[in-house]
């Protein structure tokens, strides 16, 4: 009965509920459309970074990682190999050479990482390929010595076009410094300007052999998993082969993704309280006038016998249910526009060049999981108790007999 009473309260006054609801709809609509929007960008450059940057899990000799010299190479591969060869969640692997050299061309020059691959297997663990474009040349389209990949913001740096040559110039094995002129081939373009600027492919053998490493030695096994993120029973197996391998996840090698990661949810959550604080006084303004001019109705409803809790849990009702109308078409109406703008995605071109800059892609896909929305409704209905809290203790407040007396 209460339920009934108290969702007739609601219309009493139309116009007043329905600008609350309205003011309920369109705050949390904003909230979520750029929760969304948020929660759909930082997905995205965590994706394309495992796919383009780092992969899942990466394998590197202890001292590589803090100065990146030429002879810290990998211990014991065969066994490595055979390792990963037979662990079942890895769906490839691929080994590297990675030199810190110079990338020059008639007009400039400039730092690069070269990292030396074998073309065929890195397809199967990144996505570098794919970011060619047709105009722009192939990866590694024929077996010819001396091709490099090179990024599309390095190629207007170095003021080079494809089928052109760049030299790079490096340290080899006996620390002397050697060069090479390398056929550009293919230009790749990815959403992390700076990961364009600094790093180059070319081939494995070709790198090795200016090297001078008279053996296959690798600094780098980058390793794809069959499932998105880092297995850590697979990093905890393979760090145990060798005390000198440094083994790591996507989140260890890239912490600002692994944080951005971590603590978006909880970010997001901190947005949607901020939103329903302020809507709450909006909720408690409504609930306090509903209050008010029922002050005559409410002291003979406890003169005929109503208790006072009975009353606290009407005007509770009253409050909880306003705040869920607006709620659940707040959410109904930004469930369906994100569902229609992660099929085709936000155009934010007009911040692409600075989003690029941060790795970010200049067309945004919105996302939000059903957790999201479950965790909103509670906080909806608990946002619809706090609002009811100061009117019923007003309510509670009245005297029957001098209730009964306002005209």
């Amino acid at each position: 009965m209460l339920f009934s009473v108290a969702w007739k309260n609601i219309w009493r006054n139309k116009l007043r509920s329905l600008i609350v609801i309205f003011a309920i709809v369109i705050g949390l609509f904003g909230g979520l459309y750029g929760s969304a929007i948020m929660l759909g960008m930082v997905d995205q450059r965590i994706r394309l970074a495992i796919a383009n940057e780092v992969s899942n899990i990466q394998i590197h000799q202890k001292d590589f990682i803090l100065n990146k010299e030429l002879k810290d190479t990998i211990p014991d591969m065969t066994r490595l190999k055979g390792v990963l060869d037979s662990m079942h969640t890895i769906k490839a692997y691929t080994c590297r050479l990675k030199v810190v050299g110079m990338a020059s061309s008639a007009t400039n020059g400039l730092g690069v990482m070269i990292n030396g691959i074998d073309p065929d297997r890195e397809k199967l663990v990144t996505d570098i390929y794919k970011s060619i474009p047709d105009s722009l040349g192939s990866w590694f389209g024929d077996r010819r010595k001396n091709q490099v990949v090179i990024g599309h913001k390095l190629m207007e740096k170095l003021k080079v076009k494809p089928r052109s040559k760049i030299v790079l110039i490096f340290q080899d094995d006996s620390g002397n410094m050697v060069s090479g002129a390398f056929k550009i081939t293919g230009v790749y373009r990815t959403s992390n300007t700076s990961f364009d600027e600094t790093n180059i492919f070319v081939s494995r053998s070709d790198l090795q052999t200016l090297l001078g490493f008279r053996s296959e030695r690798s600094h780098e096994i980058s390793i794809a998993l069959n499932d998105d993120g880092t297995n850590a029973a697979d990093v905890s197996t393979l760090g145990k082969i060798s005390s000198d391998l440094s083994v790591m996840g996507w989140k260890e090698i890239m912490p600002d993704l692994g944080m951005m990661n971590d603590m978006m949810m909880m970010w997001l959550y901190l947005v949607m309280v901020i939103i329903l604080l302020a809507l709450s006084f909006g909720i408690i303004n409504t609930m306090m006038m509903s209050v008010l001019e029922r002050t005559r109705e409410l002291g003979m409803l406890m003169a005929v016998g109503m208790n006072r809790r009975r009353v606290f849990i009407m005007i509770m009702l009253e409050s909880v249910m306003l705040s869920l109308c607006g709620g659940l078409l707040g959410m109904g109406i930004s469930a369906l526009v994100i569902q229609l703008s992660s099929r085709y995605g936000v155009d934010l071109s007009t911040f692409g060049k600075g989003m690029e800059d941060m790795g970010f892609s200049a067309i945004a896909y919105p996302m939000l999981g059903t957790g999201f929305y479950i965790g909103l409704t509670a906080l909806v209905i608990l946002t619809g108790i706090l609002s009811s809290l100061m009117p019923a203790r007003r309510a509670l407040k009245l005297k029957p007999v001098e209730a009964i007396r306002i005209l």
